[in-house]
């Protein structure tokens, strides 16, 4: 009866340090679980303060062509002048162009580097289970 009541005390203990072991995976789990959806919430706000960016210019677009427009009725007799406005637009059109390119640029780096801590985050999880 000893050795009965012995393996099953040892049973016992191997069921007790599986759930223990099933418990620190379960929160380890919870864990990384909660930093992505804080890295989640970080990215949202971030593509949010870029489309700000990106409103903010197209805002400045819409008042510079206004401003060339009105330019434009006004000094439409003025050749001269129509063609410093074409190029204040022009270069106004390659500033934004620019900017817009950076921005596109800077999104696609966070993409990646966002993709980059997803993959090691799902290998931390494969390796933990």
């Amino acid at each position: 009866v000893s050795t009965q009541s012995t393996g099953e005390e040892e049973e016992e203990e191997e069921d007790e340090e599986i759930q223990d072991i099933f418990e620190e995976l379960e929160e380890e789990l919870d864990e990384l679980e909660h930093e992505e959806h804080e890295e989640y919430e970080e990215e949202e706000e971030e593509e949010e303060e870029e489309d700000e960016k990106i409103h903010e210019i197209l805002e400045d677009l819409e008042e510079e062509l206004d401003e060339f427009e009105h330019k434009e009725h006004v000094n439409h007799n003025e050749e001269e002048e129509e063609e410093e406005e074409d190029e204040e637009i022009q270069d106004i059109f390659e500033e934004l162009e620019e900017e817009l390119d950076e921005l596109e640029h800077e999104e696609h780096e966070e993409y990646e580097e966002e993709e980059e801590e997803e993959e090691e985050e799902d290998e931390k999880i494969h390796e933990i289970l």
